[in-house]
C-alpha cells in the first residue's frame, strides 16, 4: 500500500481529534465578524468550503481567496489562512502584509516554520501532518476542524458523524465504471462546491486524470457537452433535480452518494485518484512536477 492511501485510510480518527481539538481553540472567528479565508493550492478549495460552511451557520459575512490573488485592501475583521508546511511563500507574504491591519488564525502541520511567528493565533494539526506530497488528511482535517468550531449547521452533520460516513469510504470498494472511465466531472453546491474543485485536483495531482469541476447547477450549461459514455458526473452532496435524467439522456455514469457526508464522498474520489494512479504505472506517493510546498525564490 502506499504512503498516500495509508494516510487516507486515517482521516475518520484524524476528524473526531479536530473536533475535540476546536473545542479548546480561542482562535476562530467570533459570530458577526467580517472574515475572509486563503490558501494556495488544496488550501484555497478547503478555504472555500468553510465560508459557505461560516456563512450557512449565520456567523457572518465570509470570503475565500487564493493567497496570491487576495484583496488586501480589503476591510475584514479576521483572515484565516491554511497552510500545511507552514511555509508557502504566498501565504507567509500575505499574513506579513496584514500584520498589525487584520487579526489574522494560521492553520498548519508543522509547528516549527514561519507560519508560527506569521499569525496572531495558529492552531497546530502535527497528528494530521502527511509524508506525502499529495494532501490528503490534513486538508480535510483542517476543514474538518473549522467546521467543528462552527457548532450546530443547519442541513450539515456534526463532524462525527462525518467521520461515520468515513469510515465506510475508506473501506467499500470503488464502482469499477468509476475507476475504469476516461474522464470526471465533479460538481457541487454550497460548500461542497469547493470539495468538488478538489476532488479534480487531486485526480490531476495523483494520476494525471482528465478531471473537471464546476457549481452543480452551472453543469447544464456547457459543460454537460463533455460527458457520455466512459465518462463520470460525480455530485457531492445533494443531487440537483433533474440532473441524473440529463446524465442518463446522454450516455454518461453518475456517481451520487447523497447519504453520506460530502466530506467522507471526498474521501472516496481520494482513493480513487490512488487507484487510478496505480492503475497508470506512476506512484502515488512521488507525483510528476509537485512539490510538498511552494517556496518561490
Amino acid at each position: 500500500m502506499s504512503r498516500t492511501a495509508t494516510e487516507i485510510a486515517t482521516q475518520p480518527a484524524c476528524w473526531r481529534r479536530a473536533a475535540a481539538a476546536a473545542a479548546d481553540f480561542g482562535g476562530f472567528p467570533r459570530p458577526g465578524e467580517r472574515v475572509a479565508v486563503t490558501g494556495c493550492g488544496t488550501s484555497w478549495f478547503m478555504a472555500i468550503a468553510y465560508a459557505a460552511l461560516r456563512e450557512a451557520a449565520g456567523q457572518g459575512e465570509t470570503d475565500a481567496y487564493p493567497s496570491s490573488e487576495f484583496p488586501v485592501g480589503r476591510a475584514y475583521d479576521r483572515v484565516v489562512a491554511i497552510t500545511r508546511s507552514g511555509t508557502t511563500t504566498e501565504v507567509l507574504e500575505l499574513l506579513g502584509a496584514l500584520r498589525g491591519k487584520v487579526a489574522t488564525t494560521a492553520l498548519t502541520a508543522d509547528p516549527a516554520t514561519p507560519a508560527m511567528t506569521a499569525a496572531d493565533a495558529v492552531a497546530v494539526l502535527d497528528w494530521a501532518d502527511e509524508e506525502s506530497v499529495v494532501q490528503t488528511r490534513f486538508a480535510t482535517t483542517a476543514l474538518a476542524f473549522l467546521r467543528a468550531g462552527l457548532g450546530e449547521i443547519p442541513g450539515v452533520k456534526p463532524v462525527a458523524e462525518a467521520a461515520v460516513d468515513a469510515e465506510l469510504a475508506v473501506t467499500e470498494p470503488l464502482p469499477e465504471s468509476v475507476v475504469g472511465a476516461e474522464q470526471w466531472t465533479f460538481l457541487g453546491r454550497g460548500w461542497t462546491y469547493g470539495l468538488a474543485l478538489e476532488a479534480g485536483l487531486k485526480m490531476r495531482e495523483a494520476a494525471g486524470a482528465w478531471t473537471e469541476a464546476y457549481p452543480a447547477m452551472e453543469y447544464r450549461h456547457g459543460p454537460i457537452a463533455i460527458t457520455g459514455p466512459g465518462r463520470v458526473a460525480w455530485v457531492f452532496g445533494e443531487l440537483p433535480e433533474g440532473l441524473s435524467v440529463d446524465v442518463a439522456r446522454v450516455g454518461g455514469v453518475l456517481v451520487a452518494n447523497g447519504a453520506s457526508d460530502p466530506l467522507a464522498d471526498l474521501v472516496r474520489a481520494q482513493r480513487l485518484a490512488v487507484a487510478l494512479a496505480e492503475s497508470k504505472g506512476y506512484d502515488p506517493d512521488r507525483p510528476r512536477n509537485l512539490s510538498r510546498s511552494v517556496i518561490l525564490p
